[in-house]
């Protein structure tokens, strides 16, 4: 086997292990939480879940580049139907999570058939829209307890209610969990035909179209995937907090909060998501934690300045800085790769010396 050969099968090593590598890298940090205490290990819950929020609309906003403010309606729906299941119907939050997904696809399905007539900034403005009409529909709609929301009781510890009072481990392993789920089918999407036609979609509608791509099909199912994605996180943040109002969950305060994060990250990335949280929310958390007394919204301020330096020197987010970093490593490997390829070459080859 020559060399050039050697290496080409080295590069097809199997793309999983460093997915693996990294969930069970994931997986060791409540170790640290415990050591250190239940706010760092709430900062690592905030963390998955949040990068989770963000990849569930990376996919409708990074890969099918359509930019969407009202992803707040499914995450509400999502934690309403699991608040709802505990508190009204006395049962676990399980079968709640499942119907509030379900609800959020069929949601996500009705407003995407007629927005998605709409183009750039007008589809923007509509999702805004949805979001101030869901929240004020939440608001007086008594059976999910209006303004006021919904309260948990005070349940058992464990699994069967997902809920824990005197660690946040479980928390922790339950939003890895989400995340592991939600960032697999987003990989798994990334390479399939499914995700090459989104990516048409985003970068030209109407050269997809003449390729045959139906854009409108491709978008709405990529809405209703994004939709029961966020739906299950939703349902995730109204366990961890225990309660779940509009003002909490079907707020723009919310939407924008997936929108920036993947922003930051890189969208339209696998991994711009978690990067994205993994910068925003240790910042969001310690500067409330340790800089309250300079006021409210420090984070908010820090996070915005960061944001606009980003989108001045590096639109791409801190993927494109990490793949900026890449670009000499590869242009080394390549000529090294070019030059042991023409080292190996069998003489008198193709009109070389005999």
């Amino acid at each position: 086997m020559q060399k050039s050969e050697y290496q080409d099968c080295r590069q097809k090593k199997p793309r999983f292990i460093p997915w693996l590598a990294l969930v069970l890298a994931l997986a060791l940090l409540p170790i640290i939480g415990i050591i250190k205490g239940n706010f760092l290990s709430h900062v690592l819950v905030m963390i998955l879940l949040n990068a989770s929020m963000a990849q569930a609309w990376n996919i409708i906003g990074g890969y099918a580049g359509q930019i969407s403010f009202g992803h707040s309606v499914f995450f509400g729906i999502g934690a309403y139907g699991a608040a709802y299941a505990v508190t009204t119907l006395k049962i676990t939050p399980y079968p709640g999570m499942i119907v509030g997904a379900l609800i959020a696809c069929v949601v996500a399905l009705i407003i995407g058939y007629p927005t998605f007539r709409l183009k750039g900034h007008y589809f923007a403005i509509a999702t805004f829209a949805i979001v101030e009409v869901f929240n004020r529909l939440f608001m007086i709609w008594d059976t999910v307890g209006g303004a006021i929301g919904l309260d948990y009781p005070i349940l058992k510890d464990g699994w069967r209610n997902f809920t824990w009072s005197r660690t946040k481990v479980g928390y922790y392993y339950g939003a890895l969990i989400l995340f592991a789920l939600i960032f697999s089918i987003v990989r798994t999407m990334e390479h399939a035909k499914f995700g090459y036609y989104l990516k048409a979609i985003r970068e030209g509608q109407e050269t997809a179209e003449s390729l045959g791509v139906n854009s409108r099909r491709y978008k709405l199912l990529a809405m209703a995937l994004s939709a029961a994605m966020a739906a299950f996180c939703g349902a995730f943040f109204a366990q961890y907090n225990y309660r779940v109002d509009p003002s909490m969950v079907l707020s723009l305060d919310m939407s924008m909060k997936f929108v920036l994060i993947t922003i930051l990250g890189g969208i339209g990335t696998l991994w711009g998501p978690l990067l994205g949280a993994a910068i925003l929310i240790p910042l969001q958390e310690y500067t409330r934690a340790y800089l309250a007394r300079l006021g409210p919204g420090i984070d908010l301020i820090i996070f915005g300045i960061i944001i606009i330096l980003m989108m001045e020197f590096q639109p791409r987010g801190l993927m494109g800085i990490l793949e900026n970093l890449r670009k000499p490593s590869r242009a080394l490997v390549k000529r090294s790769n070019t030059n042991s390829v023409q080292n190996n070459r069998p003489k008198g080859h193709l009109g070389g010396k005999q």
